[in-house]
């Protein structure tokens, strides 16, 4: 997990993280762009809307440029990181209050939406039960939450399929291949990765409704809930 996390805390990483998620997420853009439709069905123009796990700035810069009335508050335990979505929003960071942390660090809310993206996989599943519940504490009554992280079939004859899937793809894209097997490696070894079916458990259970998965991709699902 040392080496997982060690990238962002890391300046010289971190100035370069936008790089990375488009290399390793299929249609990271689009998943933006799908998670801001979804949270427009239900909120209104001047939504404030919790961002766990905000650092580098990439879905707050994309959901600020998509609807200019909301606000954001951005919750990030790398404190560089923190520093990058400042950088990355530019003027659009007026918009976004950023807090250094995890989600008991988060401001009690209410929000009017949530996301979580390209994050819970890094907790363990009681924390990433934990950590859903305390959003839906957050949210409004029937607030969306947008959640997309690792999330794929875990049997053996299964695993080492998806995940070479998965290095092939961001190989493909670009990304160097020796980084790439590191990568691989370092999320066999040490990621505590779950199947669909268990994570849209830990969704129902941390009190969401009307889950729903809206995204699949090679390694990577997403769903929307509402509290």
């Amino acid at each position: 997990m040392t080496e997982l996390l060690a990238p962002f805390s890391d300046p010289q990483a971190v100035a370069r993280y936008a790089e990375g998620p488009p290399r390793f997420v299929p249609g990271f853009a689009d998943l933006h762009r799908m998670a801001v439709l979804l949270m427009s069905e239900r909120v209104a123009q001047d939504a404030r809307i919790l961002v766990l796990g905000a650092g580098g700035g990439l879905e707050l810069k994309a959901f600020a440029q998509a609807r200019p009335g909301w606000t954001f508050a951005g919750v990030d335990p790398a404190p560089e990181m923190l520093k990058q979505a400042a950088r990355t929003m530019g003027p659009l960071a007026s918009r976004a209050t950023l807090h250094e942390g995890y989600i008991d660090d988060a401001p009690p809310g209410p929000f009017d939406a949530a996301t979580c993206l390209l994050t819970l996989h890094f907790l363990a599943r009681d924390e990433r039960l934990r950590t859903a519940a305390e959003i839906r504490r957050r949210l409004k009554t029937g607030a969306p939450f947008i959640v997309a992280h690792s999330s794929f079939p875990q049997a053996d004859d299964e695993r080492g399929l998806w995940l070479s899937r998965y290095a092939r793809f961001a190989m493909g894209s670009g990304a160097d291949p020796e980084q790439v097997e590191k990568m691989r490696a370092a999320v066999e070894a040490h990621l505590n990765l779950l199947d669909p079916a268990a994570d849209e458990a830990i969704l129902r259970e941390a009190g969401f409704s009307g889950v729903s998965m809206f995204y699949a991709a090679f390694t990577w699902r997403g769903w929307v809930a509402y509290a």
